[in-house]
């Protein structure tokens, strides 16, 4: 093994000659355990600890590392820990709002070059949850594959897949079955040496027996979906960092039913480029796209172009962004409600003159 094999190559390189401080030898964050560190140096998996200093600013929460990152450290101490000295520039970063009231922020992994977003064609289905599995992982700055796991279950995998791929439009949707052997070769291509892929999904859609089949043997546990409810077992407690005989990374993540975003919402209309393009059309600039008149996107909706439950998923989203922006910045929140004001100002003197006009052709 060596750090190339751990996606090490000449952009590393020189973000490392770049960094503030970096005495010591790159290594990479393979998994993380309450503050605990494991880390990869290009000839061993070592135990480190990050340095005092990346708790404090000018530092803060988001320089602490994670798994995923590339690190430096210096020779462990007499317990046999390394100390992570700093944490170079990211790539990506895969986050999530903190659960709860609290809005900070979740980092789950970095420096991740593709995410396959695991769901089933059963219980776990749930278009609106893809959806915004796609929003985040667009975030992120990795690319996004939804992959329908069990579908050896599902005697009518086409149709769902194609209703499905009108709703999330650019996105590669697979059908696969590690058990039945099914559609396990389209995701070969995104498996190539120094590339890291995430597995996402609920607990129970099958992430850890995709690994497994990758890996070439049973190194994850494994457990059967609750029968009552269609739910499945927490089998993975902790991210960690696999690296594959064939070559490439897989990273498992516990299962995760819902997640709250993060960050910016121009990302978000990334990942609703319909709805953005439609947008550009409406009478208002800043059209909220749920009562203005002259709106472009409900007259999509009135015509089919484009479901309910597509724009009531993104403008829950888009509200959520907002809500979040607000809580973190005073002057976001000061914007926001003057554009309200305003909004509600215009909404005011055009049903006004609407009446007027009605009036007069009496």
């Amino acid at each position: 093994m060596s750090l190339e094999d751990y996606g090490w190559d000449g952009t590393w390189a020189e973000k490392l000659g770049q960094a503030e401080d970096n005495r010591g030898i790159p290594a990479r964050v393979i998994s993380e355990h309450r503050s605990e560190y494991k880390v990869h140096t290009g000839t061993a998996d070592i135990s480190a600890k990050a340095a005092g200093r990346l708790y404090h600013a000018p530092f803060k929460q988001t320089e602490l590392p994670a798994v995923g990152d590339w690190v430096v450290v210096d020779e462990t101490d007499i317990r046999g820990k390394a100390t992570i000295r700093g944490v170079l520039p990211r790539k990506s970063t895969f986050s999530r709002k903190v659960a709860g009231k609290n809005s900070n922020e979740q980092i789950m992994a970095t420096n991740l070059d593709t995410v396959w977003i695991v769901s089933t064609f059963g219980t776990d289905f749930n278009p609106a949850r893809l959806e915004r599995y796609v929003a985040l992982v667009v975030e992120s700055g990795a690319r996004p594959v939804i992959v329908l796991a069990k579908a050896d279950l599902e005697e009518m995998t086409e149709p769902i897949i194609e209703s499905l791929q009108e709703r999330i439009q650019n996105v590669p949707i697979y059908a696969v079955s590690a058990k039945a052997q099914i559609g396990l070769s389209n995701l070969n291509q995104y498996i190539a040496p120094g590339q890291t892929i995430a597995l996402l999904g609920s607990s129970g859609v099958g992430k850890s027996t995709l690994i497994n089949h990758f890996v070439g043997h049973e190194l994850l546990h494994t457990a059967t979906v609750r029968e009552k409810d269609g739910k499945g077992r927490h089998t993975t407690t902790h991210r960690e960092l696999i690296l594959l005989p064939t070559g490439g990374l897989l990273l498992d993540t516990p299962g995760m039913r819902e997640l709250q975003l993060w960050r910016e919402d121009d990302n978000l209309d990334k990942s609703f480029a319909d709805i953005d393009k439609l947008a550009a059309g409406c009478r208002f600039s800043d059209c909220s796209h749920e009562t203005e008149p002259g709106c472009a996107v409900i007259a999509a909706v009135e015509v089919g172009v484009i479901s309910p439950e597509r724009i009531n998923n993104y403008l829950k989203m888009k509200k959520e962004l907002t809500f979040l922006e607000r809580k973190s910045d005073p002057r976001a929140d000061h914007l926001e409600r003057v554009r309200l004001r305003a909004m509600t100002k215009d909404h005011k003197r055009i049903s006004k003159e609407h009446k007027s006009r009605n009036k007069g052709k009496r």
